[in-house]
């Protein structure tokens, strides 16, 4: 316990900025700095057995130094991102020095604090900060020995860094009861995050202050500095006296380039090399359990620790925090916290350990994860360790040496080891700690620990004991004869009442409610939307229709729901929190259920509860209110209910009912949500949330978005039972199919439920339903703040927009269409809204019929006139539906110029694009028809993801060339080669596209066609999946090493980032032009072709107009809009529309379907079904003929929109675009759209203009990206090579490389392809040999005629879209260690390699052969997720699996050697087959491929599987994709029908002799 000082009685009041030092700038227009993120590079460096020496110290140099590409820098180069070192605390430095500063000398090691201090450069604020530091310590019974300053060389700073540079100082502290007997150093730990937390309180970031760490073990130096600069800055760290037994190193890459020093790291305990997607939901629990925390040890201290998570931090930042809190707590230890916020996936592993699983469903009952990509290295001084996220999504490779010296990092090769020394190479593996125990003098297995914490306590005895289920809870419900099955009433769907009091319609139930239960999955759309936004529709909505999803782009990765399972889970604990300050069996008292969707029998049974445990009591509370009390009884009735269920805690309720089920013709309902919100927030407001379930009970929600808005504003659980009842209605009427049960149907719609909550968590990367969980992962489109901080507090909502009254008025309106208060024609059947379709009465669309008619006669006759309808017609929906409708040009304010001085039509066309359509979404014709037309006008068409035939870069015989300037390069990979890269103008990254932002997609077999198998160098008839995420983009610093690797392959090319608007688009924007992006495209949510489920067309991303103008104002406020150049999409169709995007920031603007609807296009929103009556979204030959559409039909309408333009720049006064970029002081609101709904939509932020934000920057593009292509070892080669290039003759290259040498042999590729094209050159023609760690995506897009081999090891990306080349990669001869049991390549190894082979001496880590397609690949040992999504080629393993091989593996076939007999439950076994090899091709072709791989690497186990082939042969397992094999034995059964068909040849005639 601690010692009963005087508590403080100072109020703490907590300053309104939120960033340290006011460095980072506050809400202006729409940048709102609480959408930050950062990325980064971390390691350490250790001895095992805790030796102390400044070596250490000085080797952390190193690896902090060679990770610098992993960080970033600001607009001068010496301003870095952060940077930092944690060691031990230097005893022997610090004794010499305070003995030479103060005559003083230090007590013992452990006996005395020191830490780093930042202060305000201020004498006045200095002097006062360091008296309150003082007096708080006093009061905790602790004494400053000395305030030593930190002396440092401030010159190598840049402007940035040193406007906000603080004063360093150092406070060494002592017990004030310092007894040398009974010396408690854990007491004087916590008496030492008391004070930091106290005077954190009391002095606050506004005045500088920062504790970077304060200890008596450790001690943190950090600073808004570069890694070159760290140990030049801190002369300390210098000093030969500084003697440590670890350093904990790291270099961050943020989206911002302002100055904030505090959000360096490490740390105070960890640093944090990734992001947590969960932030704002782990960050409202976590104020919620301040409700139920005690302590023994902090006793009534607690209070003072509150808010455990401090205001103004980053992601990591909190994680620290609680981290810290349960350390500090000492109920766990560091390792067992870290177990309990960052738990690996349990709950789908079978053969998990039971005492890991209960261990971890216990945490899971105290605390949801913190999740999302994550690696965190941490230390207390005794510990030193790292810890993978749940799916591997970081990267951390580790050597142990035999001088007992363990080395961790991002990367290998950061420091020189001697082969001779080290003793194994291992990489931190999916949700694995990697431990050294510096005083046991050891590393720690990871089993060993998590069985060791595991085994404390009896986890599994609580859960049994203490735990309740759903299944067990309907069970008693049976076996006591209460369970009754649910029964309709007699009313139909259309006279049923309730549907329309609940605003349901037709269509609805038609298109989305029926296909999840006919099917049992979302229903399927296309062609974007084009209705208008819930804030702007003159229709009553429903309040989920103001929310838009959010999702993970750059900095972040998305997860595949289907294929990586494995990590997901709906699991989910409800019912009051255990404390989680301790340990004991109570906590699991809570109830688990399996989806957070109940059937209307499950609602029963949870009614039921109190009777089968009695201590579960539960309220139900009724979320009406009367229907005289009209709008006024909407907000009363919300305040009644959270006063209500705020009672029911007070009496012991367990679990809070929200329930509409009386809803009547006198009682109206609220709206789930608001209820929801409401109360979830006013009791985490009061610290109560954690004491009580929320479930909600609705007639209202009814759709996968409906159920994730509710998840995602805290509801524990969802019965939607008018959906059910509807269904079961329609059955009951024969709408649905026969063979359906009622049981199937709610089984069905659940299913489809669960599968489409997951696929919406996934999208922004999470993987639990408990994280999930009142994240609030949503922006708010047009809802006022007094609606947004009574419900939905923390959720952006930037335009503001409607208030209670409206919702109110929408809620009263269903109600009144449901049961009139006056005589009126009631409905006799459900209404048609037209929100999916347009139809004549129903909903608005921005291209309806007369629009498209008019747009199709204009540029087929070359009607201006029928252009001007169309432009009008265009306009009006464009009002009814858009942001920018509510725009309007200030012409009153403007100096006219003449039209012919504004710059020509020819010029501003060169400036469109067309959309990135693939061939394979759309026709050959359809695709060749946008390209000849954007080459003719000098404007540039997008292959889409789908490659693009060399075929089409060559001259057409009328000169027009069908050739795609920009290639886009998306996560499937599709025909990505050396060449394909090599022929562009533009290589565009595609992170999310607007009709599904953050999920993959897939083409099936059937779509699969000979040429769109030869485009996507794939095999005809096998399905193609693309992944969610890019496989080698996890986080920006990953973007950042992809524009590397495309500018590397192509020099001459742009690259570009396509994004889709959501809030913090631009911030993610700064990150990306940080990263040396050349162009960044800004796509709005409503456009698209591409197949999608309506949950993600309809409710994902932003209008283009608040994602662009964010963008914009972001970039120039970090004075990065010079570097880029910026465009934007969606729905632009006139040139009205392109000149306000030119108003607000974009320079480039790009459209697909309008073009489209040029060349015929009718909206018939078929495309997925392949069934496009006018021949454009089809691949059937048939259906091909059909199309009619011409290059000049789209010509004509980019005349006539640029022709638009140019009189609209004239009246505005402007002669060019680059003039009018972002001229937003030239746009103004329209009045004249304002209605009832529309009157309190405030467009300001969008109109802030940006330079008035930071004057003096550039607003528009002015200058290129500085790539250091020039500073390339790929330079060297090319040089090397000039006979090879020049003349195909052999050359042979011997070169030492180190881990900054990145992306070797790309350009010298590039310089192939260019040359000779995709045929490349002779095998082995340039043979280049390596010696040491290189560099990420060695051997990328490598051409055929280049063989590359490494002696030493490698990073990510090893032949990334190898393109015919060939890669080898063995240890260094003189290693002692076994090449197998060792790692040699890190992650995704030859992800979208098309041809070529790979030979990998050792054990790759996770994701080996994603999305393969031809190469031929030997590795000795994989990690998770083996062959994902492969199509083609071949892979032999000779050693182990991780979990998940082959999932969505569609082509290609995979080898594993099999010895454990433990292969066949690591498999996802969803496509693939497992046989045996025993075909004598095949064992011919395996027995040479071994070989081959034994006399290239000098293997040991291929050596030894050769000498014995017999023997090893039946332990390969054979990985056959179904579909594949199928397509392989129809090209075997017709080759053999067409042999048995030929004629047999003539006999030949003998001639006489």
């Amino acid at each position: 316990m601690l010692p009963n000082y005087t508590l403080l009685t100072v109020v703490f009041s907590f300053s309104l900025e939120r960033s340290w030092a006011d460095a980072i700038p506050g809400k202006v227009g729409l940048y709102d700095p609480e959408y930050e993120k950062d990325a980064c590079g971390v390691g350490f460096i250790t001895h095992i057995k805790g030796a102390r020496s400044h070596k250490i110290l000085s080797d952390a140099r190193g690896i902090l130094c060679n990770m610098t590409h992993r960080g970033a820098v600001g607009a001068d180069a010496r301003d870095g991102d952060g940077a930092g070192v944690m060691a031990a605390i230097p005893h022997e430095f610090f004794n010499a020095e305070i003995k030479r500063l103060f005559s003083l000398t230090l007590p013992s090691p452990g006996r005395y604090a020191v830490g780093n201090v930042f202060f305000k450069p201020d004498d006045t604020v200095l002097q006062e900060s360091q008296a309150k530091f003082e007096e708080i310590a006093g009061l905790l019974g602790l004494e400053i020995l000395c305030w030593r300053s930190v002396t440092r060389d401030n010159t190598i700073l840049g402007p940035a860094s040193r406007s906000k540079e603080p004063i360093i100082m150092q406070p060494f502290l002592v017990p004030v009861d310092n007894d040398p007997v009974n010396f408690d150093g854990k007491l004087f730990e916590r008496q030492l995050y008391l004070l930091r937390k106290r005077v954190t309180h009391a002095l606050t970031l506004k005045k500088w202050f920062y504790v970077c760490s304060l200890s008596t073990k450790i001690i943190v130096y950090k600073g808004l500095l570069a890694p070159v600069q760290v140990y030049k800055y801190f002369d300390d760290l210098t000093n030969p006296l500084f003697k440590t037994h670890f350093a904990l190193v790291h270099s961050r890459f943020s989206t911002n380039t302002f100055p904030s020093w505090d959000r360096a790291q490490p740390m105070r305990w960890c640093a944090h090399n990734g992001e947590i997607n969960t932030l704002r939901g782990n960050k409202n629990w976590m104020r919620a359990r301040e409700g139920v925390m005690k302590s023994e040890y902090f006793a009534d201290h607690l209070e003072s620790l509150y808010p455990v998570i401090e205001d103004g931090g980053s992601d990591s930042a909190a994680f620290d925090n609680v981290l810290e809190l349960l350390v500090m707590n000492e109920v766990l230890s560091l390792p067992e916290a870290v177990m309990m916020m960052v738990p690996e996936a349990w709950q789908n592993q079978p053969n998990m350990e039971p005492e890991k699983r209960a261990f971890y469903e216990w945490a899971a009952c105290l605390m949801e994860p913190w999740d999302g990509p994550a690696l965190f290295t941490f230390s207390d001084g005794r510990y030193v360790g790292a810890s993978l996220d749940r799916n591997g999504l970081r990267p951390c490779r580790f050597y142990i040496t035999k001088e007992d010296t363990m080395i961790c990092a991002s990367e290998v090769g950061t420091m020189y080891v001697d082969p001779l020394t080290v003793l194994s190479k291992g990489r931190l593996q999916p949700g694995k700690m990697l431990l050294v125990d510096t005083v046991e003098g050891r590393v720690v297995d990871d089993r060993e620990l998590k069985m060791s914490v595991c085994s404390k306590k009896p986890f599994g005895k609580w859960i049994k004991e203490e735990m309740l289920t759903m299944a067990a809870l309907r069970d008693w419900v049976i076996r006591s004869g209460r369970w009754r099955r649910h029964v309709l009433d007699t009313t139909s769907i259309t006279d049923d009442k309730r549907m329309l009091a609940f605003g349901f319609n037709m269509e609805q139930l038609n298109m989305v409610i029926a296909p999840m239960v006919n099917d049992a999955k979302e229903a399927l759309g296309s062609m974007g939307t084009d209705t208008p936004l819930a804030c702007l529709s003159q229709q009553p909505r429903l309040v989920y229709d103001y929310f838009r999803q959010l999702f993970a782009q750059v900095t972040n990765p998305p997860i595949d729901p289907i294929r990586e399972d494995i990590v997901m889970s709906l699991t989910c604990y409800i019912g009051p929190e255990g404390n989680i300050l301790e340990t004991n069996h109570s906590q699991c008292n809570r109830l688990r259920l399996p989806s957070p969707i109940l059937s209307i029998e499950d609602m029963a049974c949870l009614r039921m509860l109190p009777q089968y445990k009695n201590h579960w009591p539960v309220a139900t509370i009724d979320i009406t209110f009367h229907r005289s009390e009209g709008v006024s009884g909407y907000l009363a009735a919300l305040d009644r209910i959270c006063s209500e269920v705020s009672q029911a805690i007070t009496n012991g309720d367990k679990i809070a009912i929200l329930s509409d089920a009386n809803v009547s013709p006198d009682k109206v309902p609220l709206s789930a949500l608001i209820a929801l919100g409401g109360v979830h927030h006013y009791l985490v407001r009061n610290k109560q949330r954690s004491k009580i379930a929320l479930v909600v009970e609705t007639g209202e929600a009814r759709e996968v978005h409906h159920f994730c808005v509710l998840l995602g504003y805290g509801a524990d659980a969802i019965c939607p039972y008018l959906a059910f009842e509807s269904m079961m209605k329609l059955r009951r009427d024969g709408v649905l199919k026969h063979e359906l049960t009622d049981e199937k149907i709610v089984y069905n719609f659940i299913k489809a439920s669960n599968d489409g909550i997951k696929k919406v968590m996934s999208k922004m990367g999470i993987s639990t339903l408990q994280s999930y969980k009142g994240a609030q992962i949503f922006e708010a489109l047009g809802l006022d703040a007094s609606v947004i901080s009574k419900c939905f507090n923390g959720t952006a909502s930037r335009i503001k927009g409607v208030g209670f009254d409206v919702l109110a008025l929408d809620t009263l309106a269903f109600h009144e269409i449901a049961w009139p208060t006056r005589d009126t024609v009631a409905l006799s059947v459900l209404p048609e809204a037209g929100d999916y379709h347009w139809r004549d009465g129903g909903e608005n669309h921005i291209n309806d019929p007369t629009v498209i008619a008019n747009i199709q006669d204009a540029v087929r006759r070359k009607n201006v006139s029928a252009y001007e309808a169309y432009s009008r017609q265009a306009f009006e929906q464009i009002k009814n539906c858009t942001l920018r409708g509510m725009l309007d040009f200030k012409f009153d304010h403007a100096k006219p110029v003449p039209l012919e001085e504004v710059e020509p039509w020819t010029n501003i066309v060169k400036r469109f694009v067309t959309g990135a359509m693939s061939y394979g979404s759309i026709s050959e014709e359809a695709h060749s028809a946008l390209a000849v037309a954007m080459n003719r006008l000098g404007g540039k068409s997008n292959t889409g993801e789908g490659g693009e035939d060399p075929e089409r870069s060559l001259p057409m015989e009328n000169g027009d060339s069908r050739r795609s300037a920009i290639k886009q390069v998306a996560s499937g990979r599709f025909g990505v080669t050396s060449y394909y890269l090599a022929d562009a103008d533009e290589l565009q990254i595609k992170m999310a596209q607007g009709a599904k932002p953050g999920e993959g997609g897939e083409l099936p077999g059937y779509k699969v066609s000979e040429g769109i198998a030869k485009t996507r160098k794939s095999t005809p008839g096998v399905g193609l999946i693309s992944p969610p995420p890019h496989h080698d983009i996890y986080s920006i610093e990953d973007l950042k090493q992809l524009i590397y690797d495309l500018k590397s392959s192509n020099p001459n090319s742009r690259v570009s980032v396509k994004l889709v608007s959501e809030v913090g688009v631009g911030i993610v924007a700064a990150g990306v032009a940080k990263a040396k992006a050349d162009h960044v495209l800004i796509s709005g949510h409503d456009g698209g072709t591409g197949a999608s489920r309506w949950t993600g067309i309809k409710y994902a991303g932003l209008p283009w107009e608040l994602g662009l103008a964010e963008t914009h104002q972001t970039l120039v406020l970090n004075d990065l809009r010079g570097r880029v150049v910026v465009q934007t999409d969606g729905q632009i169709k006139t040139g009205r529309d392109v000149a306000i995007a030119c108003l607000l920031g974009a320079e480039e603007w790009g459209f697909a379907t309008t073009p489209l609807i040029t060349l015929g296009c009718t909206m018939m929103r078929k495309c997925h079904l392949n069934t496009c009556p006018v021949g454009i979204a089809t691949q059937d030959p048939e259906l091909r003929k059909k199309f009619l559409g011409k290059p000049e039909d789209v010509i004509n309408f980019f005349y006539f929109v640029a022709e638009e333009c140019r009189s609209i720049m004239a009246r505005l006064g402007f002669r060019t675009i680059d003039e009018m970029v972002g001229r937003t002081d030239f746009l103004t609101i329209s009045q004249s759209v304002r209605n009832a709904k529309t009157r309190s939509i405030d467009l300001s932020p969008i109109l802030t203009p940006a330079f008035t934000l930071r004057p003096g920057v550039a607003t528009h593009n002015v200058m290129r990206q500085d790539h250091l292509i020039y500073k390339r070892l790929d330079n060297k080669m090319i040089e090397m090579c000039q006979a090879s290039l020049k003349e195909r003759l052999p050359t042979e290259i011997n070169l030492d490389v180190v881990n900054t040498d990145r992306t070797l042999g790309a350009t010298l590729a590039y310089q192939v392809s260019k040359t000779f094209g995709e045929e490349g050159l002779p095998e082995n023609t340039i043979n280049i040999k390596l010696r040491g760690s290189a560099g990420q995506s060695m051997g990328a897009f490598l051409a055929k005629g280049i063989t590359m081999e490494l002696e030493g090891d490698a990073n990510d990306y090893v032949g990334k879209g190898l393109s015919g080349g060939v890669l080898i990669v063995y240890p260094p001869k003189a290693s002692t260690f076994q090449s197998n049991e060792n790692i040699i390549v890190g992650n995704v190894c030859l992800y979208g390699a098309t041809s070529g082979k790979a030979f990998f001496s050792g054990i790759a880590a996770e994701r080996f052969c994603v999305r393969n397609s031809g190469a031929i690949a030997v590795v000795e040992g994989v990690g998770d997720h083996g062959c994902e999504y492969m199509t083609g080629g071949r892979a032999v393993i000779l050693g182990s699996t991780g979990r998940n091989f082959a999932a969505g593996m569609s082509g290609g076939i995979a080898y594993v050697l099999d010895l454990k007999s433990e292969f066949k439950s690591r498999v996802n076994a969803e496509m693939v087959d497992l046989e045996t090899v025993h075909e004598a091709e095949e064992v011919a072709f395996l027995k040479g491929v071994i070989e081959e791989h034994a006399r290239r690497t000098k293997s040991g186990i291929a050596t030894k599987i050769i000498s014995d082939f017999g023997s090893f042969l039946p332990k390969f397992v054979k990985v056959m994709p179904q579909d594949y094999k199928a397509v392989l034995e129809k090209q075997k059964a017709t080759a053999v029908a067409a042999a048995a068909a030929a004629p047999a040849p003539a006999p030949v005639e003998k001639k006489e002799p």
